[in-house]
């Protein structure tokens, strides 16, 4: 990675997300080191929600309440970068839907919308990183996650930067941009669809012999761990900045059993 003269290094804010501060930190941890090699200032301010749950739920006033709290944490940075697709996309595309007419809120939303940014296409596309310094000798398989593909268009920066990691196999699974099934609240609201969504999506993963899947969204990745635990699959399950960062410590990401 190519460090920016100090003086001009652009300062970062990182939204960890709720699931990367409570069930995998290590991701929160990486994202910091590649922010950094990438010669960014980075801070973590105390942060909440952004809201997407009550969102997706219909619950705008809720949202709204958590959406204003980000935004006043975070509006001072010059950047905002989430490792998360499903999270950055909420913060980068749905919050001026929120405060859409609100002669308050609507211009600062926007503005604070434009600087969010999903944490590999901000290295790529943004930072223009070309290659990390990282070794993984594993074979692995990437899973394009939803919010990321089709909101935020996340696809061939995560696979641009893999191709650097020194060891690493890439081999593409069956339709690597299908859904895994998780979709937040919708599979809590819909159990079995979810199911047959992510047993179809485990068949795939499977079918290549990864010894790694990768992705970019937490969600994504333990409802995926979840059905491959269940299904006695040995295949690690990791988030892609801790495979960028060389943060690869922790053991494989581990998802609470549910039936299926």
């Amino acid at each position: 990675m190519s460090a920016h003269p100090a003086e001009k290094r652009p300062r970062v804010a990182l939204l960890a997300t709720c699931l990367v501060d409570l069930m995998r930190p290590s991701v929160g941890f990486a994202a910091v080191k590649l922010l950094e090699d990438a010669g960014c200032q980075v801070d973590v301010p105390s942060q909440t929600c952004c809201g997407q749950p009550a969102f997706n739920s219909g619950d705008r006033a809720t949202a709204r309440a958590l959406a204003e709290q980000v935004i006043a944490a975070f509006e001072p940075y010059d950047y905002v970068v989430v490792p998360s697709g499903s999270c950055g996309g909420m913060v980068a595309r749905h919050y001026p839907e929120l405060f859409a007419g609100d002669p308050n809120m609507a211009g600062r939303a926007n503005a604070f919308s434009a600087k969010v940014h999903e944490l590999v296409s901000f290295l790529v596309d943004v930072m223009k990183v070309e290659r990390v310094a990282a070794s993984f000798p594993r074979k692995v398989t990437y899973h394009d996650s939803c919010s990321g593909l089709r909101e935020l268009g996340i696809k061939g920066q995560p696979r641009q930067l893999l191709a650097t990691v020194e060891g690493l196999d890439l081999v593409e699974m069956a339709d690597p941009d299908v859904c895994c099934g998780f979709g937040g609240t919708f599979a809590v609201k819909y159990g079995e669809l979810s199911d047959a969504i992510v047993t179809q999506k485990a068949a795939n993963i499977a079918a290549v012999q990864p010894d790694v899947l990768l992705a970019g969204d937490l969600g994504c990745l333990m409802n995926m761990a979840g059905k491959l635990t269940r299904q006695g699959k040995a295949i690690e399950v990791r988030h892609v900045a801790e495979v960028l960062a060389g943060v690869t410590d922790a053991p494989g990401i581990a998802a609470p059993a549910k039936q299926g």
